[in-house]
């Protein structure tokens, strides 16, 4: 299981490949790759801040709580931090499993919780300036499945 925080741009084909790499024994591998929206020309980039080791931590528990629930081989999880511009990627999660849907349940977890609960703090910077933001509340109802 791991988990990085990165500031600079990384390229999700490249991690998926590496994470794929000498499993003979698992069945199924889901990955996510979320990319950083223009959202019209309103976003020019987009800012996420985290505390050092205190966001890691939290989302290895959560990465840890879903390889137990789900009976997962491995967790990936790499997210930026930073300034990131649109069309970059902002997270990639891949899940290995013995099957399927355990794989896709568990990335689908992870990516609820990183939406909604991991201790990051979300801007974007556009035209008119900068502009927190929360999770909506379509997040919120998907994250809520989970509980």
């Amino acid at each position: 299981m791991t988990v990085r925080l990165r500031t600079a741009p990384f390229d999700p084909g490249e991690l998926l490949s590496d994470f794929c790499s000498g499993r003979h024994e698992t069945g199924a591998v889901v990955s996510f790759t979320g990319l950083a929206r223009a959202e019209g020309g309103d976003a020019q980039a987009l800012i996420l801040e985290a505390y050092p080791g205190f966001t890691e931590a939290a989302i290895e528990q959560m990465a840890e709580a879903a390889r137990t629930r789900f009976e997962l081989h491995d967790v990936l999880v790499v997210h930026r931090i930073g300034e990131i511009a649109a069309g970059e990627a902002i997270v990639f999660v891949a899940t290995a499993s013995t099957h399927r849907r355990a794989a896709f349940e568990a990335a689908d977890l992870l990516m609820d919780y990183l939406k909604t609960r991991a201790p990051f703090w979300k801007k974007t910077r556009g035209p008119d300036g900068e502009h927190w933001i929360e999770p909506t509340a379509r997040d919120i109802a998907d994250a809520a499945r989970w509980d």
